[in-house]
């Protein structure tokens, strides 16, 4: 199982997207400052999981929520 997820800074305007095959885990990981590229933003809200079966299909929706318009989505959920 593959999850592509989106996560909103609670202190500023800043959705990060990702995949990852254990979701848990990685949103400790950015919590907690482990992540270079999300580590000015914590703390982060979970606001999008959605599950694949295998990791082409949940690369090519992360990368559809990377686009102009999957952020449209994205900001839409806040």
């Amino acid at each position: 199982m593959f999850f592509v997820y989106a996560i909103s800074s609670s202190i500023r305007k800043y959705i990060y997207v990702g995949l990852t095959s254990n979701l848990d885990e990685r949103i400790h990981r950015h919590n907690s400052g482990y992540e270079k590229t999300t580590k000015p933003y914590t703390p982060f809200d979970l606001i999008y999981v959605k599950q694949f079966e295998t990791r082409i299909e949940a690369r090519q929706h992360e990368k559809y929520l990377k686009s102009t318009s999957g952020k449209r989505i994205l900001y839409s959920l806040l």
